[in-house]
């Protein structure tokens, strides 16, 4: 089976969506754990400060923080770009 550069970023954004639904679901239980633990604790696992491109460990971080950060969700489009460059920089 191979699996294209937009079926993983369509995979990535399910994934994603799922636990943000996780995250919500604290939000609700347990009001600022959202804003006070796990959104910080995520930007620091996903190297925003370090790496502005992501790499391939911090990418699917960053797919998480943009789906629960955006009403419409992350570019499956950018993401394929992304996935598509970093193999592509891993097979040199």
């Amino acid at each position: 089976m191979e699996i294209s550069a937009q079926q993983l970023a369509e995979l990535l954004i399910g994934i994603a969506r799922a636990q943000a639904a996780i995250v919500h679901g604290l939000e609700n239980e347990l009001a600022g754990v959202r804003s006070g633990r796990v959104v910080p604790a995520l930007q620091n696992v996903a190297h925003l400060r370090d790496h502005p491109e992501p790499t391939l460990v911090d990418l699917p971080v960053r797919v998480l923080l943009t789906s629960m950060g955006r009403p419409i969700g992350p570019d499956p489009g950018g993401i394929a770009k992304d996935l598509e460059r970093l193999c592509a920089a891993k097979n040199r």
